[in-house]
C-alpha cells in the first residue's frame, strides 16, 4: 500500500522539475541579462518541455491519474510555459519596443493562462477526461516551443540580441502565438497513432527531414522547422475542417430548398386537383 502510495508522487516529481526548470529560466531573465543567459534560460525551458511530456506519460503508465496532478500540471506549465518564455522573448527582443513590447510578452502569458483555464473546463465536463485526437487552441508548451527554437537558432548563428529590423516580426510571431492559444484552431494530439507501416514511414520522413535540414543548413534550424510544420499543420487542418463545413451547409441549404420547392409543386397540384373536381361537380 505505500508502494502505491509512492508512486502517485512519481508523476508530480517530473511536473515539479518543469516548474523548476521555468523558475530557473526566470532567474536567468532577470536583470541585466547577456545573450548567453538568455541562451541558458531557453535550455532550461526545453528541460522543461521534456519533463512537461512524461509527467502525463509516467502518470498513465502506473495509472495515477489525478485530478491534483492535472491542476498541478496547469500551474507548472502557466509559470514554466506561460511567464518564463514571455519574460524570456520580453528580454531578448521586445523590450526595445517599450510598452507595445511589454504588452505582446503579457499577452503571450495571459493567453496561456486563459488557454489552460479552458482546458481544465473541458476536461471536467468530459467524463473521459481531457483526452482526444486534437487539441483546441495551440498547446502552450507548443506555443513556448516556437519562442525556444527561435532564440537557440539565433543564438547558435549571430550569438547577438536581435536587431531592429526583426524586432517587428518577431513581435509579429509572438502576437500570433497568443492569439492562436485562444483560438479554436485544431491541433493533433497523436494520441491515436498506432505502430503500422503509414505511421513508420512518416516517423522515418519526419527524422530524415530534421538530418537533411541539419546536415545541409545548421542543427539548431530543425527546432524551427518542426515547430513551423506543427503551426502550418494545424491552420491547414482547420482551413480544410471549415471548407467542409461550408461545402456541408450548402449542400444541406441545396437539399432544403429543393425539399421546399417540390413541396410547393406537390401543393400546386393538389390545388388544381381540386379545382378540377370542384369544376367536375
Amino acid at each position: 500500500m505505500k508502494l502505491r502510495k509512492l508512486m502517485f508522487v512519481l508523476p508530480n516529481l517530473f511536473t515539479v522539475t518543469s516548474i523548476f526548470c521555468g523558475f530557473y529560466a526566470i532567474t536567468l531573465c532577470a536583470g541585466e541579462a547577456t545573450p548567453v543567459h538568455l541562451y541558458q534560460a531557453a535550455l532550461a525551458i526545453l528541460f522543461a518541455m521534456f519533463f512537461d511530456g512524461f509527467d502525463g506519460r509516467v502518470a498513465r503508465l502506473t495509472k495515477t491519474q489525478s485530478d491534483f496532478g492535472m491542476q498541478l500540471d496547469s500551474l507548472a506549465d502557466v509559470v514554466s510555459f506561460g511567464a518564463a518564455p514571455a519574460l524570456l522573448v520580453y528580454k531578448w527582443a521586445l523590450a526595445p519596443l517599450g510598452f507595445l513590447g511589454l504588452f505582446i510578452s503579457f499577452a503571450f502569458a495571459a493567453c496561456g493562462a486563459l488557454r489552460l483555464a479552458r482546458f481544465n473546463v473541458l476536461a471536467m465536463r468530459n467524463p473521459h477526461g481531457g483526452g482526444g485526437n486534437f487539441f483546441v487552441g495551440l498547446p502552450i508548451p507548443l506555443a513556448a516551443g516556437v519562442l525556444v527554437s527561435m532564440i537557440i537558432a539565433h543564438h547558435a548563428i549571430l550569438g547577438a540580441p536581435p536587431s531592429e529590423s526583426v524586432q517587428g516580426p518577431i513581435a509579429a510571431v509572438v502576437g500570433l502565438l497568443a492569439l492562436l492559444m485562444v483560438s479554436t484552431v485544431r491541433y493533433r494530439t497523436f494520441k491515436d497513432l498506432r505502430l503500422s507501416r503509414k505511421s513508420a514511414l512518416i516517423f522515418m520522413v519526419v527524422v530524415l527531414s530534421g538530418l537533411a535540414i541539419g546536415i545541409q543548413l545548421r542543427p539548431a534550424y530543425v527546432l524551427v522547422a518542426y515547430s513551423s510544420a506543427y503551426l502550418a499543420m494545424g491552420l491547414i487542418e482547420s482551413a480544410f475542417l471549415v471548407r467542409n463545413r461550408l461545402v456541408a451547409r450548402k449542400v444541406g441549404a441545396g437539399v432544403v430548398a429543393a425539399a421546399a420547392v417540390l413541396d410547393e409543386e406537390d401543393e400546386e397540384e393538389e390545388d388544381e386537383e381540386e379545382a378540377e373536381e370542384a369544376a367536375g361537380s
